[in-house]
């Protein structure tokens, strides 16, 4: 079958949504046509391109179709806009004239599968919705934009694009129960994760990466990934100050429209350290550097955003510390298997409790690693990938 792909970032973008977008396409086209729609790179991209209406390339069965849409830095948000809007007027016209079997939309830019609906809609094709950020409740819960006649209007619009959609493809259950919420069949919903390569052998976490991480601190949290509107950052942040005194410490690594903020709530805190991103080569090594990885979600965001840091976490074979609701993806699983600790992401006490709890515990942390390595390959991407071709190839054989 012939699968029409719309997202605006494609590879170079260096955007979350890009790197799921590449794995699911070539998946996709290992026993498909595919063809993604996206624009021109501008979310951190390795390689820039020169302005041009539309750029065609093609690798076997993936065709990637480039609209000319402008490319402003994504931290230019006014600007980023124009990226949107630009993407969306030559986009859509696109996507209308070329000949598919289904249309396949995810979320960039977050009015992407109310697009989606619209192209199917008018070209008579099946629609599938991948959810990767629910939008507009992810800009009103992360406090982005206002709640308003605005959102109103969004929401009733991704509601219909929600009923037109023949499947909805989200993250995880926490998502899943929000769709379903909405109104939306529950036979329509499929859950298909973002899965990892899992390695046959984890890092030892005495290398000099994991070194540097670890300073001198006694006991280790780590957060590594997006410092983004999603996180319960005050509460976590509360909780290590009461600790510093018990060598408790915790490391951010990377970046996210949130870090300057994050950082003043440290406040200059000793306990509290903040590193660069680092390549992709040296994950493995940042992932055995904590006693504990954590995985974050404010209340009200539970089902909007799925943290897929989570997935990395357990195929290193480390403990989780989810500072989540506990209707969140992450704390269930930590529940049902045994792999880390859930704390409350309203209260710093209970993420106080959690890590003193530990301290004098060295078998009970080193029995949740077991477990999240155990648990790690219920969520392979190999399998992952395999559930949504199934879903795609279900809906055109109906």
């Amino acid at each position: 079958m012939h699968i029409l792909l719309l997202n605006e970032y494609f590879p170079p973008d260096t955007s979350a949504t890009a790197k799921c977008v590449v794995q699911v396409a070539d998946a996709l086209a290992e026993k498909h046509r595919v063809t993604v729609v996206a624009g021109r790179p501008s979310y951190d991209p390795t390689e820039h391109h020169p302005r041009y209406l539309l750029r065609r390339e093609v690798r076997g069965n993936l065709a990637v179709e480039r609209v000319g849409s402008t490319a402003y830095p994504r931290f230019q948000m006014r600007r980023r806009v124009s990226n949107y809007l630009t993407y969306l007027s030559l986009a859509i016209p696109r996507a209308l004239s070329i000949r598919s079997d289904v249309v396949l939309a995810m979320t960039d830019p977050p009015i992407e599968g109310i697009a989606g609906a619209i192209v199917a809609r008018l070209s008579g094709r099946p629609f599938v919705y991948n959810i990767r950020d629910m939008y507009p409740d992810m800009a009103v819960g992360g406090s982005i934009v206002r709640p308003g006649s605005f959102t109103a209007r969004w929401e009733a619009m991704h509601r219909w694009a929600l009923r037109r959609a023949a499947r909805v493809i989200v993250l995880g259950e926490d998502m899943r129960d929000r769709i379903v919420a909405k109104g939306v069949d529950p036979a329509r919903v499929v859950i298909s994760r973002d899965g990892i390569n899992i390695p046959e052998t984890t890092p030892s976490p005495d290398n000099p990466l994991a070194r540097e991480i670890r300073g001198d601190f006694r006991f280790v949290l780590v957060h590594a990934g997006n410092l983004g509107f999603y996180g319960a950052w005050q509460t976590l942040i509360s909780a290590v100050q009461r600790l510093e005194k018990e060598g408790v410490g915790l490391v951010f690594i990377g970046e996210g429209a949130m870090k300057t903020q994050v950082e003043a709530m440290a406040d200059g805190c000793r306990a509290i350290r903040f590193l660069p991103f680092r390549p992709a080569s040296e994950i493995p090594l940042v992932l055995s550097s904590g006693d504990m990885h954590v995985v974050t979600v404010k209340r009200g965001l539970e089902g909007v955003v799925v943290p897929s840091k989570l997935y990395g976490t357990l195929a290193a074979g480390r403990p989780v510390l989810g500072v989540a609701p506990d209707e969140c993806d992450v704390v269930r699983i930590i529940r049902r298997s045994g792999c880390g600790l859930a704390a409350n992401p309203d209260d710093p006490n209970t993420v106080v409790e959690a890590i003193r709890g530990v301290l004098q515990d060295a078998e009970q942390l080193r029995n949740m690693g077991l477990r999240a390595r155990e648990i790690a390959f219920s969520y392979d991407r190999v399998k992952q990938l395999k559930i949504f071709t199934e879903t795609l190839e279900e809906v055109v054989r109906e």
